[in-house]
């Protein structure tokens, strides 16, 4: 029997339902089973026999009331017999009827069990149905109405939600001496008792079973599951959601944007009532997991556009304000200077656009910013020429006409070729003692050649020239020869004869002196000269 009683008591303490309602229950009903003790004259507390004992018993009932989350008041009802022995043996029994109001305080907030202790006061209705033997000597009673005053210890142990097992130990005082029906001295009879019972509890409205913050009342109105603290699981509490957050509680993403409301309050900082929390017109979840965004940052590159105004509208890189690199930020390039952000030479001269609008001030969205026929890279590395003027050397002739026929885009002196003013044709070269053209000399050809084309009504005065070095007439022979074979190249290729003079003047007119070999080289030459 002791075997099973430790297996009983310890199912209790292990299979317990920790959700049971010991605190905020609102009110009990309760039955409970007393087995009873009596101590008076022939049971005295000094000198309790056992022996002699004879079944004695309470059944009660009991609705009990909430005061606080520690104190309950009860009000109980019973039936019950005091029996025992008299001196001679012979049994008496007493019928009993307590009523009584009792406190019971709890003052530990345990899981799965409640300890309590308890007191109270009532009346209580006895009539001596078997008498005793031994003979009263002083005067008795055999029925009526007596006080009597509860009190004892226990613990209630929960089976399930609502309902819960009672076991308690103590007594009740009596103001009667009448109950064995056997009076000597003023010592009034009581019991001691043992009790097992069972309680249904109900709920109070400001309950929190499940301790989310939220009392039972509210989680009916909003539709929580009262026994759960997150009913949406999203691992906040349903009291934080509704108080705290204003989250919905009955879904674990409120907003909608893909990420639960846990995450977004407590991983990501985001608003989980709004799905864009920055206002970038993109939900926190596709800055978050797509576009790798801050949520909480309109523009994540700082480069004056949104977030979504790059990702949806332009199609840039959210992450870097300068996509292309070229040095102009996005918003720049589309708003400002309505350039490609994603190419860093708009108009693809070779300059990328922040040089041109930066540092040359050229047109980054034109190639050539003056429309001189030559682009803005080749007219600043190449030509050294303005690209924002067409005629860099205000001559009259444009920097492209002056390139093609040879002449310099940066001096207006050879733009318009001059009456009687020689221009030497630097790059045409001969063999040695020969008039036969080298083909190193067809670059510089071309360029005289353009000339004639670009001025159709001028007649030029082709001249050789040497140095002194060898006989006179022989250099005198050789220049007018070398001049002929520059005007039969030009004549080859379609310039007309009458245009052209060939004049060979030998030594007689050096540009440098004779004494020197760079003299001489600078003295043999080929002059191209205006006449008419």
């Amino acid at each position: 029997m002791k075997k099973y009683t430790i297996i009983f008591f310890l199912s209790l303490f292990l299979f317990n339902n920790l959700f049971a309602q010991f605190k905020e229950w609102g009110t009990k009903l309760g039955l409970r089973y007393n087995q009873i003790l009596p101590i008076n004259e022939f049971n005295p507390i000094n000198n309790l026999k056992l022996s002699n004992y004879q079944f004695s018993w309470l059944a009660q009932g009991f609705l009990a009331f909430e005061l606080t989350k520690a104190t309950e008041l009860q009000i109980t009802a019973g039936y019950g017999f005091y029996r025992g022995a008299d001196f001679t043996n012979r049994i008496y029994r007493t019928d009993i009827i307590p009523i009584d109001l009792r406190l019971r305080i709890s003052p530990f907030d345990m899981k799965g069990w409640n300890p309590y202790f308890y007191f109270g006061g009532g009346g209580m209705n006895f009539t001596v149905k078997d008498f005793p033997r031994s003979i009263s000597p002083k005067s008795i009673n055999e029925s009526g109405w007596t006080g009597y005053f509860p009190a004892g210890i226990g613990s209630e142990f929960a089976i399930s939600d609502y309902v819960l097992l009672d076991f308690s130990f103590g007594g009740a005082y009596t103001l009667s001496d009448d109950l064995n029906y056997f009076k000597e001295d003023e010592i009034h009879d009581f019991m001691l008792s043992a009790s097992f019972g069972i309680t249904f509890t109900g709920e109070s409205g400001s309950s929190d079973r499940d301790k989310d913050g939220l009392t039972k009342n509210q989680e009916e109105t909003l539709g929580t599951n009262p026994k759960n603290p997150d009913s949406d699981a999203d691992g906040l509490k349903d009291g934080e959601e509704v108080n705290k957050s204003q989250t919905n509680p009955l879904q674990p993403d409120t907003d909608l944007d893909g990420l639960s409301d846990y995450d977004e309050i407590i991983k990501t900082h985001t608003n989980p009532i709004l799905a864009d929390t920055d206002g970038d017109g993109l939900t926190d979840f596709e800055e978050l997991n797509k576009y790798k965004t801050d949520p909480l940052i309109l523009d994540t590159d700082n480069d004056g556009l949104t977030d979504g105004e790059e990702i949806i509208k332009y199609y840039t890189d959210p992450l870097k304000a300068d996509m292309d690199m070229d040095g102009l930020t996005d918003k720049e390039e589309l708003l400002i200077y309505l350039t490609e952000p994603k190419k860093a030479d708009s108009d693809s001269d070779q300059l990328n656009d922040a040089e041109e609008v930066i540092k040359y001030t050229t047109n980054p969205l034109k190639a050539d910013t003056d429309d001189d026929g030559i682009n803005d890279y080749d007219e600043i590395f190449k030509y050294k020429t303005n690209p924002l003027d067409a005629d860099t050397d205000a001559g009259t002739v444009d920097d492209k006409t002056e390139v093609e026929r040879g002449t310099d885009p940066l001096n207006a002196e050879d733009d318009v070729v001059k009456v009687g003013v020689p221009i030497v044709l630097e790059g045409i070269y001969f063999e040695t003692g020969k008039a036969d053209i080298t083909a190193e000399s067809e670059f510089t050809l071309r360029k005289a050649l353009l000339t004639l084309q670009s001025y159709p009504e001028i007649v030029v005065e082709i001249s050789g020239h040497t140095d002194i070095t060898g006989m006179y007439k022989k250099n005198l022979e050789l220049s007018q020869k070398r001049a002929d074979a520059v005007r039969d190249w030009l004549i080859r290729n379609g310039i007309d004869p009458l245009r052209i003079i060939a004049k060979g003047y030998g030594p007689d007119r050096p540009i440098a002196s004779n004494d020197t070999p760079e003299g001489r080289q600078k003295n043999r030459r080929i002059e191209f000269t205006r006449i008419k």
